[in-house]
């Protein structure tokens, strides 16, 4: 058997007693001992608060028990769905086709029942709702205990996250409770059509190959996904689905931290993955004092200013304004590439732009490989040209506006 009570540790409480749905647990000389009719399904482990029983060598949701279904994790904050839960419907989609099962959304907050709606309207056959006062704010803790209950309840096959600031604090936990495995930053997701494994691609050594990784022994298959790299789901009013209203106990939601304060990030760097136009500089500009003029055309275009790692690691520029696998995803209408070679490292952040402008003086540069529309010259003539055309007019060139 490969669950074990480490008697150094218990206390014979008899929590573990309680929440066994199997009765496999009896107290014998006040300490916990297991017996024959446990199937490892892991619900004593998270309410013995002394951590004396452990589960060697296998998930807490073994793959054999019986998993259907594909989950997104709906990230919200403040009530607002962050745009890269509709990135994961979109993709959950294909992968739900694929496998021949629904789509379910994991709705957690307080008072956000409302929200329930918009991912039945962005994809979701079903979505599983905790609303309660214990997940106002996002407090890890809470939302992991909430997250993992319904995991072992319902018993999903895959689930996914936003590889953002709070997917990847909260998923990897969700994942180490369940003892299954996680591959983080995902930049593409499909199902081997020999084996239904989910094949999770993501960049590895640096972001100079692309590794596919596979959880075959555990279930759920999770993973965390980048965000502005898929496409949304697109909206669809008349979309039925099913609500399914879940109660969790407020003791199960508590936390031993508190939040004080939540500070806005200021700056206008801050939310340069959500801009519509980006003008990013490279090596190629030779100098930190010509990124003057990438700003003066961001500007003339009402952009925001982006960098490759190689400009950033240079000290020409902060890194906020970093474009790819160590810096941010962007999936703008509008990129332009001016003296950026194209290393799989800033591909990965920006190859979902609606359209890509790259200016590069290399006819072999990478970047032309991904790009709408290439210019081989000096970007110190293209540039300046472009912007007295787009001062001039008033207007960017029709052929390159929106791609329409």
């Amino acid at each position: 058997m490969n669950i074990e009570v480490i008697q150094e540790r218990c206390v014979g409480c008899g929590d573990c007693v309680e929440v066994c749905p199997y009765g496999a647990i009896k107290m014998v000389e006040g300490l916990a001992v297991i017996g024959e009719g446990c199937t490892l399904c892991g619900a004593c482990v998270d309410p013995c608060k002394f951590d004396a029983i452990l589960i060697r060598g296998r998930s807490l949701v073994p793959a054999e028990r019986g998993h259907s279904g594909v989950w997104v994790f709906a990230e919200q904050r403040n009530g607002k769905v962050n745009p890269v839960s509709y990135e994961l419907l979109g993709e959950g989609r294909k992968l739900a086709q694929a496998k021949g099962c629904e789509l379910s959304a994991i709705l957690l907050g307080w008072r956000i029942k409302d929200k329930a709606e918009e991912l039945i309207q962005r994809g979701a056959d079903r979505v599983y709702l905790v609303d309660s006062p214990g997940l106002k704010d996002f407090l890890v803790e809470g939302y992991t205990q909430a997250l993992v209950e319904l995991i072992r309840e319902y018993r999903p096959e895959i689930v996914l996250g936003g590889a953002t600031s709070l997917g990847r604090s909260l998923i990897p936990r969700v994942a180490t409770k369940l003892r299954t495995g996680l591959t983080a930053d995902c930049t593409g997701l499909e199902v081997d059509s020999e084996n239904g494994f989910l094949l999770q691609t993501r960049p590895a050594f640096g972001g100079n190959i692309m590794a596919t990784i596979i959880c075959p022994n555990h279930r759920p298959q999770m993973a965390t996904v980048r965000p502005k790299v898929m496409r949304e789901a697109p909206a669809d009013q008349k979309r039925d689905g099913e609500v399914i209203l879940k109660e969790i106990k407020s003791d199960r939601l508590s936390s031993p931290t508190r939040l004080l304060r939540a500070v806005k990030e200021e700056g206008e760097t801050a939310n340069i993955a959500e801009t519509d136009i980006i003008v990013s500089g490279g090596r190629g500009l030779g100098d930190p004092s010509n990124f003057a003029l990438i700003e003066e055309l961001a500007k003339t275009l009402g952009g925001a200013v982006g960098a490759s790692r190689a400009a950033v690691d240079a000290g020409w520029i902060p890194y906020s304004h970093q474009v790819g696998q160590t810096g941010k995803t962007v999936c703008p209408k509008l990129y332009v590439a001016c003296g950026i070679s194209g290393a799989i490292q800033h591909l990965v952040g920006m190859q979902s732009a609606k359209v890509i402008v790259a200016v590069n003086k290399d006819p072999e540069a990478p970047i032309f490989k991904v790009a709408t529309y290439g210019m081989v010259g000096d970007l110190f003539q293209v540039i300046p040209a472009l912007i007295k055309r787009i001062k001039k007019t008033g207007q960017v060139p029709p052929e390159i506006e929106g791609g329409e």
